[in-house]
């Protein structure tokens, strides 16, 4: 089973939406550098409030200047995006190139916003987009223990001391 036509355009998702209107669809994003079950966890319950999961993934120009002097992305945006859409809770994903997802939220219109437990409501980018077409913008609580640079982190002390 190839995964890989989940891996739309901004453009590509424009087009099929019409045909979309039924479905309730959900919207994420973030870099996704490596891939954690914490990751996994917060995409089944993002997916869980709709009937379509669509993910907006940072593109490596994006991550680079939003995480500055971290030496990230670790794992390139085709690479990223290929694991992301292998999960079966994952309908759809879509590389960006700016900074944060705005106009990609504007040309999804998604009926349900999301972003982890670490991102108040009140600061979610495109909360002001979905809340104005009558949408809802939730933050889902992380799992605990679960984090990209504590994975990191462990990987750079191993080496150290080899």
């Amino acid at each position: 089973m190839d995964s890989t036509h989940k891996i739309i355009t901004a453009q590509d998702f424009v087009q099929k939406r019409q045909d979309l209107l039924r479905q309730k669809i959900v919207f994420t994003n973030g870099c996704f550098d490596l891939l954690h079950a914490g990751h996994v966890d917060y995409l089944e319950k993002a997916r869980s409030l709709g009937d379509l999961l669509v993910v907006g993934v940072n593109s490596d120009s994006s991550v680079r200047r939003i995480k500055p002097g971290l030496d990230r992305p670790v794992n390139a945006q085709a690479d990223r995006a290929r694991v992301l859409a292998g999960l079966g809770c994952v309908d759809q994903v879509i590389i960006f190139w700016e900074d944060t997802p705005y106009s990609l939220i504007e040309k999804v219109r998604p009926h349900i916003l999301v972003k982890g437990g670490d991102w108040p409501v009140e600061r979610i980018v495109g909360r002001d987009i979905v809340q104005g077409h009558g949408g809802e913008v939730r933050s889902i609580p992380l799992t605990p223990g679960y984090s990209t640079t504590g994975i990191l982190d462990r990987v750079i002390l191993a080496a150290q001391d080899e």
